[in-house]
């Protein structure tokens, strides 16, 4: 069966690239790379899918699809974006898109979709409106790109998510930004840290209580799920639920319906459902402490949250985002320099990016000079905790050296020499390791000239190609 595909991209390559695979999949293609030249061809023939870029030759794409989506409203349209922030994503979603592809993408799951559109099948829920104001959520990288596509999947039903990642990747923004940008968005978003409650007082936190239910209980108290009637109610630390509260919670996603403690009457609840833990729950289940079928109820759409240092180029915007956000709270303005950018980068950041932003407010705070560089970094990197550093203890530099020494035993007149390469060759690997071999964010994060590194790599014999 031939389908009839439009193609909107001024990427000649990808262009390429994609016309190629759809023809494999029996399309037949037309390509343009304008605004213009598209709504002439919408006018002129009928397509059964249309893939579109947004930054076109004349215009931006998802600004004037609308119209061109009223002037062919049977045609869904696929939307395909380099501008990868959570932004675009909504804004490509909110139009009514069949779907929406961060670049770079992979082939094969577009084809599939252009496939799926244009066959009718398997269209994706998408937003009905969505705010395009401040969202909470800044980065590019790739598994964050996939973040931000669960995201737009999940506006608009009331799907109950599980959010799943380390302390600090920011479970709690995800949750932020499906009730900011969803359907209840007007109504209440109550968060509860289900681990910071008493354990005799969960029940009563999430449910409410009868005046008279306990000793205390001097008036009636409605719980977090009377709270966020109407709107979102975002459970975190799921994972250390006591099993008891874990039964009644189960009992309310199953029936809609909630009981005050020391009450008789139920009371009807209308609220959406995300969840999230840093804990891997199935070991909870396999002993017994988690409840199969709570979780198997709370995790009907989960979202994967990725570590900071999984997020290949996302530190540096991070870190100049929380400048401005600490100039704006009062601490002085402050910029970061190409070096620290760097230093910043290759760090693990155990802390993900609650403990970069603690970081960054911490140089913002003591910077003495308008811009923070790598020699205030580096002083802060060593200040910081031990068990916000890699490995389990320092090691002791001299003592290092000391006992090379003794086992090397370098000849008369070469001690300075060879010691000095045996720290710089370590070094130089580390620096490269670090920048995936890229030897100008290398230099930069040594803080040497970039001329000097290619130097010291020939004279120590580390290969690397140049980048």
């Amino acid at each position: 069966m031939s389908r009839k595909a439009l193609l909107v991209e001024d990427d000649a390559a990808i262009a390429t690239v994609i016309i190629a695979a759809l023809e494999e999949e029996a399309f037949t293609v037309a390509r343009c790379d304008s605004i213009a030249v598209r709504d002439r061809l919408l006018a002129e023939q009928r397509f059964d899918v249309m893939l579109t870029d947004v930054v076109l030759t004349d215009g931006d794409g998802i600004t004037t699809l609308p119209g061109a989506m009223a002037a062919c409203p049977d045609m869904p349209v696929i939307i395909l974006s380099a501008q990868n922030t959570l932004d675009t994503a909504v804004r490509a979603t909110d139009t009514g898109a069949f779907e929406y592809f961060p670049k770079p993408f992979d082939l094969d799951e577009l084809v599939r979709a252009a496939c799926q559109a244009a066959d009718g099948r398997g269209a994706i829920d998408l937003a009905d409106s969505a705010s395009t104001g401040a969202l909470p959520l800044i980065g590019r990288s790739q598994p964050m790109q996939d973040v931000y596509r669960m995201i737009t999947r999940v506006l608009r039903n009331d799907l109950t998510v599980l959010v799943l990642g380390e302390s600090g990747t920011g479970k709690e923004l995800v949750a932020e930004a499906i009730h900011q940008l969803g359907a209840r968005k007007d109504g209440p978003f109550v968060a509860v840290n289900t681990a910071a409650i008493p354990r005799d007082l969960i029940e009563s936190e999430l449910f409410g209580h009868e005046k008279g239910a306990f000793t205390g209980a001097t008036a009636r108290h409605l719980g977090k799920f009377e709270q966020a009637n109407n709107g979102t109610l975002f459970l975190d630390e799921i994972g250390d639920m006591p099993p008891e509260a874990q039964t009644r919670l189960l009992r309310a996603l199953q029936s809609g319906r909630i009981r005050r403690v020391g009450g008789n009457e139920e009371v009807a609840i209308d609220v959406r459902i995300i969840a999230a833990t840093n804990r891997d729950l199935q070991p909870l289940i396999a002993d017994g402490t988690f409840r199969e079928d709570l979780y198997y109820r709370l995790a009907v759409v989960p979202i994967q949250l990725p570590a900071l240092r999984d997020r290949t180029g996302d530190v540096e915007p991070l870190a100049r985002h929380f400048l401005r956000c600490a100039a704006q709270e009062g601490l002085p303005a402050r910029s970061l320099s190409a070096a620290g950018a760097a230093l910043l980068d290759a760090q693990p950041w155990r802390g993900n990016v609650r403990e970069l932003r603690n970081f960054i407010y911490r140089a913002a705070l003591l910077a003495r000079d308008e811009e923070i560089d790598v020699g205030l970094i580096g002083q802060l990197l060593a200040d910081r905790p031990l068990a916000s550093q890699p490995g389990a203890a320092p090691v002791d530099m001299a003592q290092a050296l000391d006992q090379w020494l003794e086992q090397t035993s370098p000849a008369p007149g070469t001690l300075y020499h060879a010691a000095l390469s045996a720290f710089e060759k370590p070094l130089f690997e580390h620096a490269l390791r670090q920048t995936g071999g890229n030897q100008l964010r290398a230099a930069r994060l040594l803080g040497i000239n970039r001329n000097t590194l290619r130097k010291r790599l020939t004279d120590l014999q580390i290969g690397s190609e140049g980048h």
